[in-house]
């Protein structure tokens, strides 16, 4: 395959994943030289032009001399670009500052404040709610309201924080206004910045905090009934999944209390599996 072909597909695949995660992937992120193949094919099957067996030898190692020089330059050439995709990779606050710069959609026309999350850049936990509400605009932190306060409640009882272990995200990061569900169109706007967060976080387990969360993370269809899915393990690209109720939810009904903590025990069972010393930074009580 000549170089120029290498170029067209490379860019092909460039263009797809930058489409897809919504950023520059880091994997295509770096300028790489390529070498046509036929380069070395040539130098091997080169016929020898000397009767002598002695210039024959000479003009053997000649060429398998320039063959080692290729070699080594594309094997560099390979190294620098592996270096290069390393040291361009996007971080957390790169996406943080692109997220708060969105304007993908309607919901940031009133928005005092994006919220892009909170928490550690190598979490074993994700927890991901549905959005912002109106302490959340302000402020430009995720669940600080009296949600977000139950929620840190709820973490702690099983040994996570969102400065120790966690992080947190939203499935949108602007407020709906009112605090409405965020429509299927909102949620698409920032489908990639969600993923780019878990790609770049590569969490062990994720938390789905609330029914507005599991569709459109997981692409549900029309109305659904948080109880029919709790109490079981998904996987979202590969990373373990675990549903729960909304901590608003808790708030408006006390009735969701005790299955709530059945939840965070059955997801503390399978944290443990995963990640046996996740709470050894937590302090003790």
């Amino acid at each position: 395959m000549k170089a120029s072909e290498k170029k067209i597909l490379y860019n092909l695949f460039k263009t797809a994943s930058d489409n897809y995660y919504g950023y520059s992937s880091p994997e295509y992120n770096s300028e790489i030289n390529f070498w046509d193949d036929v380069e070395i094919q040539k130098i091997k099957t080169q016929p020898e032009q000397k009767e002598n067996n002695a210039e024959k030898h000479v003009s053997f190692d000649a060429e398998q001399s320039k063959i080692d020089e290729i070699s080594e330059i594309r094997n560099e050439t390979e190294e620098n670009s592996s270096e290069k995709n390393k040291s361009h990779s996007i971080t957390m606050h790169e996406l943080s500052e692109k997220i708060k710069a969105c304007k993908n959609c309607e919901l940031c026309t009133n928005r005092n404040n994006s919220v892009p999350g909170q928490g550690v850049e190598h979490p074993a936990v994700l927890v991901i709610g549905e959005g912002p509400g109106e302490e959340e605009d302000k402020q430009g932190l995720p669940f600080v309201g009296p949600a977000g306060q139950l929620l840190d409640k709820m973490l702690a009882s099983i040994q996570l924080d969102r400065n120790i272990n966690c992080y947190i995200a939203n499935t949108v990061k602007c407020r709906p206004p009112y605090n409405r569900d965020p429509s299927p169109e909102e949620a698409a706007a920032c489908r990639s910045f969600l993923d780019a967060q878990i790609h770049i976080l590569k969490p062990k387990i994720i938390l789905l905090v609330g029914k507005v969360a599991l569709r459109n993370l997981m692409n549900i269809q029309g109305e659904i009934s948080l109880r029919r899915y709790r109490g079981q393990i998904y996987e979202y690209n590969g990373i373990p999944l675990i549903v729960t109720y909304h901590p608003s939810a808790l708030l408006r009904n006390a009735d969701y209390k005790r299955p709530a903590w059945e939840d965070l025990k059955f997801f503390k069972t399978k944290l443990l599996e995963l990640v046996p010393d996740y709470a050894k930074n937590f302090p003790q009580q």
